[in-house]
Order: structure tokens, then C-alpha cells, then sequence
């Protein structure tokens, strides 16, 4: 689907059959569909997940190209520190407005308002349209708030900067920077709201685009102004792709969204959806979510130089896998949202339950890959210029003990759409993640003391591995009729594959001197051993994508 294009064929109508695979009057039993009524909305759905994929991988590679930048210009050492501390506010930002909080809380309100506007089609380009007075309700006020958190946080920088890491070597330097990052508030905030808006029309290519254009233009920044700026360049990258990010959702936003009215602004929301209400508990696991990264780097600011740069270094590498499986769940999530509005949850529950097997298959795989050849991919990716081989060796680690935590991750990415899709507030997720930021911090305090960054990791890893154990019990008791336990023994299989790979795969990997053909060996023998380990031990999504992958090339032929 293209940027700016309007909802596809059926978004308006209760059309289940594409979701799920099943054909609607078998799953409700009723009389049969219309010849193609639910075709056109898996159609879509292919077509977005495609798109967003493509869009997500090279928003991937473009993080990668500048941490790679980061490390040959500047190493890892006490400026990238300073940078990185910096660089919280842009982390905690994206996920709070860009990625988790905004989508959380508008994804679903669109979707509440698109039902609405279907529900009385006459009052799409009235007064009354209700997508028109959410705009109208939500989007100034944002603007203003955002603009005086921005405002704040410059103005608070040397705060800032002691309580995040009281033991940093430069923190003159992570003043400078974090003045310049705090404008991402602001342009973060208005990105994520337009992304949001945008994916409920089912409009994603412009959503997932923006951390293409964000990541390149720091990378252009900083290969143009190290010289002069030194590490406050990459800061100035940041701001600057900030608000690249915005315009490039620009277009597609004035052509799929109507202009808001200030005059008519309700507050609290529209179209029945409690938006205040539910904006606490999405705020606050957002932020539960962030803040073990602000632990890590409190508890590392203690360690010697150079100790944030190789967490920073091996959390971008690891966390890869992780994107790429929540990627389906960002394309569906307004599906979800959709189908809970126009109040089919059986077929929520059923989208929620099928994401989470795929996004855990795919993350145990880069997980394994990762963890058997955590040295070679960092010398590949990062051993040149002022990155050294004692960094490689830090960083790779770290990254192994990254991997331990990588199921978690994605789970808890998972399953937080499934608490919100319904619109309603609810404290229980938040109440997970604050579980797994106690203990997140509890173990990191002496992990640190034992055994320097990979303790850190460790701790980072134990603590969200709690909350998705949690919030993965809270979906069958709270949400929708999980099969909660065959989940889990699904994921204990695909783990125990995921296991055999490492044990195969690293080693071997290991063999050759050249970290690139170590690397090259471990993608083609990690996968494989993964596979036929995961099929030995009966896990069922890999044998039903196997089936799945057969009966596409079956079709092709």
C-alpha cells in the first residue's frame, strides 16, 4: 500500500475471514460471504506487512550504518558515553511517543472513530465527523504540551545529566548534546501521533519510512560536522532527523486526514473513547518499559569508560531480531483495534494469539544467530577506526547475554496490544513492568559489582523475561480465552531449538579467522540446526510455516 492511501476495501464492515485464514461463515456460522468481501483486506494486509518489512529493514540497516559511523568516529570511550546519555531522551521518546505510548492510546481511538464515521457515513465530511473532532480534541493540545516538554528539558540538561549518570567522565559534553536532543519531544511526540493516525487508516508506508530518513540524516550530520563538533555532531544529527521524521509523514497525512477544527475541540477524547483515562497506565508502562535502559546506564556510569558505549553497542545489534518480529504486530494492531471496535473479539484474540507464536519464532531464531556469533558480527559491523578489538570482545559479551533476554522483549511488545486494543484503561500491564523494573534494578546493583556490563545485561534480561511471564498470564485472565499454557509449551520448544543452535552454530562459526566468513557460516548453520531441532521436538509453528512455505511454492509452480 502506498503512502497517503485511504482505507482499503472492507476496513467499515465486520469482514473476519482475512485475519485469521478461515472463511468467515465457518467461524460464525453464519451464511456464506460475499465472493471476495474478506479477500481484499488479506490482500491489504500482505501487501502492508510486505511494505512495512522492506521499510523496518532498512530503517534496521540504517541504525546499524550509524552505530557503525558512531564507533569508527568515535570509538568507545568517554565522548560516545557522553553522547549516549544524551541520546536516553531520543530513546525514551520514541518509545513513549513514537512506538508504545502514542500508538497504544491512538491507534485504537482512530479505530473507535473510523467504526463511528462507518456506523453514519454521512458525516464524513460534516462538523460531526468523528475523526475530525479527535484531531480537533487532541492534536493542539498535544503540540502544546510537547513543546513545553521540549522547552523544559533543554533548559534542565545539567540536572538531567547528573541524575542520569552522576559518575560520567564528560559531562559538559552530555549537557550540549542532551539541549539538542531535547527538541525530539517535540518532534517525536507529532511523528508518533501522525503515525498512529496514519496505520488506523491503514496507511503504512510513511510510518514505517521515518526511521529510514531519521537515521540517515544523522549519519550524513555527523560524517559533516565530527570534525568541528566532535560527538555533539551526533546530537545535532538527532535533532535534525527529528524533524525530517515529521515532514515525511506530512504528505500522506493531508490527504488521508481531515483538518482538524479548533473551535470544536472536546476534551477527553471522542467517539466514547476515555483517551484521558487510559493516557496514565499507557504512560506509565511506557515508561517502565525505558526505564531499565535508564537503569543500565545509571549502574554502568559507575563502571570504567567506555562501559555504556558497549551495552549501547550490543542492545542495538541484539535487539534487531526483536524488531523485525514485532513488525507483523505493528502492521495488525489496528486490525486488532478494528475488530474490538466493531466488537468482534473472538477474532481479536484469535489475530492477538497468531502474531505472538510468529513473533516468537522469529525472534528465537535471530536470538540464536545472535548469541552463537555475538564476535563475529561485532567485528564485522564495528572493529575499525577508533573501535578496537578489547571493544569487540566487551561488546560481543554483552550481546550474548543480550540474547537471554530477547524472547522477553518481544513478548512484552506483543502482548501489551492485546491489553489496549479494547480502548478501556487498565493498570495491569503497568503493574507487570513495574515487577520486572524491581527486579531489573535489584540484581543489577550486584550483577554490576560481579561482573561489570554483561551483569547489567543479565539484570536487564531477568527483569523483562518477569514481565512478559506476567503480562502472558494476565492475556488468558484478563484479555481474551488464550490458550496461555500451549503458547508456552510452544515457546519452551522453539527455546530448546534455539539452544541447539547456539550449541552447534557457535563453535563452528568460530573456526574460521575471518569474522566475516564466521559470520556467513553461522547464518547458514544456525537456521538449519534451529529448523531441524524445532521439528524434532514437535513445534508446531515451524512445521505450519514449513507447510505453509510448501503450499505458496506448490501454488507458484
Amino acid at each position: 500500500m502506498g503512502a497517503g492511501a485511504r482505507p482499503v476495501a472492507g476496513a467499515g464492515r465486520r469482514d473476519g475471514g482475512a485475519v485469521t485464514g478461515a472463511p468467515a461463515a465457518v467461524r460464525r456460522g453464519g451464511a456464506p460471504a460475499a465472493p471476495g468481501a474478506a479477500a481484499p483486506l488479506g490482500r491489504s494486509l500482505a501487501r502492508a506487512a510486505a511494505l512495512t518489512a522492506g521499510l523496518t529493514a532498512a530503517g534496521a540497516l540504517g541504525g546499524l550504518l550509524r552505530d557503525q559511523t558512531l564507533a569508527r568516529l568515535f570509538g568507545a570511550g568517554g565522548a560516545t558515553d557522553a553522547f549516549l546519555v544524551a541520546w536516553t531522551v531520543p530513546e525514551t521518546a520514541a518509545t513513549l511517543l513514537i512506538e508504545d505510548g502514542m500508538a497504544l492510546l491512538l491507534v485504537p481511538a482512530f479505530s473507535r472513530a473510523l467504526a463511528a464515521r462507518a456506523a453514519a457515513p454521512g458525516s464524513r465530511d460534516a462538523d460531526a465527523d468523528p475523526v475530525r473532532a479527535l484531531l480537533s480534541a487532541t492534536l493542539p493540545r498535544l503540540c502544546a504540551a510537547l513543546a513545553g516538554g521540549s522547552a523544559l528539558l533543554a533548559a534542565g540538561a545539567p540536572l538531567l545529566v547528573r541524575l542520569l549518570a552522576p559518575g560520567l567522565a564528560d559531562p559538559a559534553a552530555a549537557v550540549d548534546c542532551t539541549r539538542l536532543t531535547a527538541l525530539t519531544v517535540l518532534t517525536f511526540g507529532v511523528a508518533g501521533y501522525l503515525s498512529a493516525a496514519l496505520r488506523a487508516h491503514r496507511s503504512f508506508a510513511a510510518p514505517a519510512a521515518i526511521y529510514v530518513a531519521y537515521n540517515l540524516t544523522i549519519i550524513g550530520t555527523m560524517l559533516a560536522l565530527h570534525a568541528r563538533w566532535g560527538v555533539r555532531a551526533a546530537a545535532a544529527g538527532v535533532a535534525l532527523g527529528g524533524a525530517l521524521i515529521v515532514a515525511v509523514q506530512l504528505p500522506s497525512s493531508v490527504r488521508a486526514l481531515p483538518r482538524p477544527r479548533l473551535r470544536r475541540a472536546v476534551p477527553g477524547g471522542t467517539a466514547g473513547l476515555p483517551v484521558a483515562g487510559l493516557l496514565a497506565p499507557v504512560v506509565c508502562f511506557a515508561v517502565g518499559r525505558q526505564a531499565q535502559v535508564l537503569v543500565e546506564r545509571f549502574l554502568a556510569s559507575g563502571l570504567p569508560a567506555g562501559a555504556i558505549s558497549h551495552l549501547n553497542y550490543a542492545q542495538k545489534v541484539a535487539q534487531m531480531p526483536m524488531v523485525l518480529s514485532l513488525m507483523l504486530c505493528t502492521v495488525t494492531f489496528p486490525v486488532v483495534a478494528r475488530a474490538v471496535a466493531d466488537g468482534e473479539a473472538a477474532r481479536a484474540g484469535r489475530r492477538a494469539v497468531r502474531d505472538l507464536t510468529l513473533a516468537g519464532l522469529v525472534v528465537l531464531l535471530g536470538a540464536a544467530y545472535v548469541a552463537a556469533c555475538a564476535p563475529q558480527i561485532t567485528g564485522v559491523l564495528f572493529e575499525r577506526g577508533a573501535f578496537t578489538a578489547a571493544d569487540t570482545a566487551a561488546t560481543a559479551a554483552v550481546m550474548r547475554v543480550y540474547a537471554l533476554g530477547l524472547l522477553g522483549h518481544t513478548l512484552a511488545g506483543a502482548l501489551i496490544r492485546p491489553f489496549f486494543a479494547a480502548g478501556r484503561p487498565t493498570w495491569y500491564p503497568a503493574g507487570a513492568m513495574a515487577a520486572g523494573l524491581l527486579v531489573t534494578a535489584g540484581a543489577g546493583l550486584p550483577a554490576a559489582r560481579c561482573w561489570g556490563a554483561p551483569g547489567l545485561a543479565a539484570a536487564n534480561a531477568a527483569g523483562i523475561t518477569t514481565t512478559a511471564v506476567l503480562l502472558l498470564h494476565g492475556l488468558g485472565t484478563r484479555v481474551v480465552a488464550a490458550p496461555v499454557r500451549r503458547i508456552a509449551t510452544g515457546l519452551g520448544r522453539l527455546a530448546v531449538a534455539a539452544a541447539a543452535a547456539v550449541a552447534v552454530g557457535g563453535p563452528l562459526a568460530a573456526l574460521p579467522a575471518d569474522p566475516l566468513l564466521g559470520a556467513a557460516a553461522g547464518a547458514l548453520l544456525v537456521p538449519a540446526v534451529f529448523a531441524g531441532t524445532a521439528l524434532a521436538v514437535r513445534a508446531p509453528e515451524v512445521r505450519h510455516l514449513l507447510v505453509v512455505v510448501k503450499g505458496k511454492l506448490a501454488h507458484a509452480r
